[in-house]
């Protein structure tokens, strides 16, 4: 229904709608530079706080902006974010829920991608705004302040928070949401809270409103005194360190970089959201850095006087806690789009787009060129990580996580992706994975188990033509596995590698490592009646996908090649030993001991960690 409204002689014609109508119209023509929506589609699970309002809208909308059914909130959001995560930041999905659980379901996800900086639109359902019914079904009461619901959990976590509380509230309150979503510095997810009785009111909204609008990620440039500076300090240097994250993959500057690198003669390492950025061939990437680092990479690390970040937040794993950059004369330049993250631990900040900073950076350095980092080291490394990828010799012992990830590697292509989040495995992929370009993909800012089988269909779904392996334990896997069904009945291929050491192996090494007693993370040291038979075959198979277990690493590899070319998902089940850490490279990562008590082992763990945390210094 359109109508006109007029004052003092002006007239605008408008569309009635409902709230959420007009919501799901907007968001469908809002575009990215190349002609496609930004927004794809929405993720839903509906409950009586939305299937009356957002429901019927996005039923009514159809398939010009597609709604997929998920299993559970928080693996559909996963599914959503690893989608963002893939198209790099150009293009996001929504994800909308009930109020209580459902929306609380949510929040875990919403924190994952404010700490990766990835954009998804979560649109909970929320409280009455006319508040006659209250308290309704799942509200949440504070005795002290009317105005709070469940979904105020999501404002931590999120980059813009907004609660839809009158139909005209979506006239600033969406393109904020967009704006937030597809700023590069800002980008992160958004909530807006919709109340449900407003979704189903109907407002007079202007038809200019619905008008495509195109979004376009800007590139900021240097300041030119902050580039100055920076190229300044890296002149002087003579022992530079490229430190390229996930800064540099949303931004593009892969080739750049590589340029730049191979120009200057700069090693280079990877932090886990940057690994992928050059191939592992390239002859200046010298692996990973810190607490799951490569031993070439974290020797340059320890040699560089000038660390140049690009793109990075310079987490304790890159940094080994602060005690990887060992150089006393070091210093730290970080280029980075937001002052927040360019200017940690005392660094010489570079507030630009990764692109056009090392753009920038090499015409400031010229023909400056540095002597050649340790190749020697770099392949020794390789042959020290291929010694523990190899296949364990003939007989009925169980394989290694990082023989796992040599079976894996022998039979990978071009268009392989490793991903995972949670685990012994990221560590020990980050430090032994052989990365292609593009091809890894690694959620450890917020290392959430059960982001693993809805991240690889999100994967799947953003790169038809990848070849996507998820990487997960036992342990993640039972925390959440329900997206495999969607993928069975979405027809979304992808194989999971399923590696079963009956428990939590990971922290259980750690638990010992800090001097404590294995307690309560392997079954075999839980307080349980019977030690648990799980038939991970037979689960995966009862939810349609193809499962089988491998006997050994070489019958692995078989059944890796295998599952090309089928339409559905593919878990593959192989036991491992839980004992054996990575068996090469890695550096000390600061997990306080006890300072009290305990037997020797965690005296002489206690010892171990004063000595460590001794040498930690952040820049000053």
């Amino acid at each position: 229904m359109t109508g006109v409204t007029g004052e003092a002689g002006a007239a605008t014609r408008t569309v009635r709608l409902t709230a959420a109508q007009a919501m799901v119209r907007w968001l469908s023509v809002q575009m990215t530079e190349d002609g496609e929506r930004f927004i794809e589609g929405v993720w839903a699970i509906f409950g009586h706080g939305n299937v009356a309002g957002i429901g019927e809208a996005l039923h009514g909308i159809g398939d010009e902006l597609p709604t997929w059914r998920g299993q559970n909130e928080q693996t559909m959001a996963h599914a959503a974010i690893a989608w963002a995560k893939t198209k790099r930041r150009r293009r996001a999905q929504a994800v909308t829920s009930s109020i209580g659980p459902g929306a609380t379901n949510m929040v875990t996800a919403a924190a994952l991608a404010h700490v990766n900086r990835l954009p998804v639109l979560f649109i909970p359902g929320d409280v009455f705004a006319n508040r006659r019914p209250d308290p309704v079904l799942q509200q949440i009461e504070d005795f002290d302040d009317g105005t709070v619901s469940a979904n105020n959990c999501f404002r931590p976590v999120v980059r813009y928070f907004d609660r839809i509380m009158r139909p005209e509230h979506l006239l600033t309150c969406l393109p904020r949401a967009l704006a937030v979503m597809t700023d590069p510095a800002n980008c992160g997810p958004v909530c807006l809270a919709f109340c449900q009785d407003v979704q189903a009111e109907a407002y007079d909204y202007p038809e200019s409103f619905f008008v495509p609008r195109v979004w376009r990620i800007r590139r900021p440039e240097p300041d030119p005194v902050e580039l100055a500076e920076a190229a300044a300090l890296l002149k002087a240097a003579e022992r530079p360190v490229i430190v390229a994250g996930g800064g540099v993959l949303y931004s593009g500057a892969e080739g750049v970089l590589k340029t730049f690198a191979e120009r200057h003669n700069i090693p280079l390492v990877e932090t886990q959201a940057g690994k992928g950025a050059l191939d592992w061939r390239e002859p200046l990437n010298f692996g990973s850095p810190g607490v799951t680092g490569s031993d070439c990479g974290n020797k340059a690390c320890a040699e560089a006087d000038l660390i140049l970040g690009i793109g990075t937040r310079f987490q304790d794993f890159t940094t080994g806690s602060w005690t990887v950059f060992a150089n006393p004369a070091r210093r730290l330049v970080s280029v980075n789009l937001h002052p927040y993250d360019a200017q940690k631990h005392g660094a010489l900040p570079l507030v630009a787009d990764a692109r056009v900073a090392v753009e920038r950076l090499s015409e400031a350095l010229g023909d400056r060129r540095w002597s050649d980092p340790d190749f020697a080291a770099r392949e020794a490394w390789f042959a020290a990580a291929g010694r523990v990828t190899a296949p364990p010799p003939p007989g009925n012992r169980l394989p290694t996580d990082a023989q796992v990830i040599g079976a894996v590697q022998r039979v990978a292509t071009e268009r392989t992706v490793a991903m995972c989040a949670a685990g012994t495995m990221p560590g020990a992929l980050q430090v032994l994975w052989r990365a292609a370009s593009g091809g890894y993909h690694m959620e450890y800012g917020y290392s959430c188990m059960g982001y693993e089988v809805a991240g690889a269909m999100g994967i799947a779904l953003a790169a038809p033509g990848k070849e996507v392996i998820c990487f997960v334990g036992d342990g993640s896997y039972m925390m959440a596995n329900s997206e495999l069904a969607t993928a069975v009945m979405r027809r979304v291929p992808f194989t999971v590698v399923l590696t079963d050491n009956r428990g939590y192996g990971c922290i259980n090494r750690l638990q010992q490592d800090c001097g404590g007693a294995e307690f309560n993370n392997m079954y075999a040291h839980s307080n349980v009646e019977a030690q648990p038979g799980i038939d991970f075959v037979a689960h995966a198979a009862a939810m349609g996908a193809h499962a089988e277990k491998a006997a050994d690493i070489a019958d692995l590899e078989a059944r890796i090649v295998a599952a090309r070319g089928r339409d559905r998902p593919t878990v593959i089940v192989i036991d491992t030993d839980a004992t054996p850490g990575t068996g090469a490279g890695g550096h000390w990562w600061d997990v306080a001991v006890p300072q009290a008590g305990g037997p020797e082992r965690l005296e002489q763990a206690r010892e171990r960690y004063t000595t460590n945390a001794a040498r930690q210094r952040t820049f000053d």
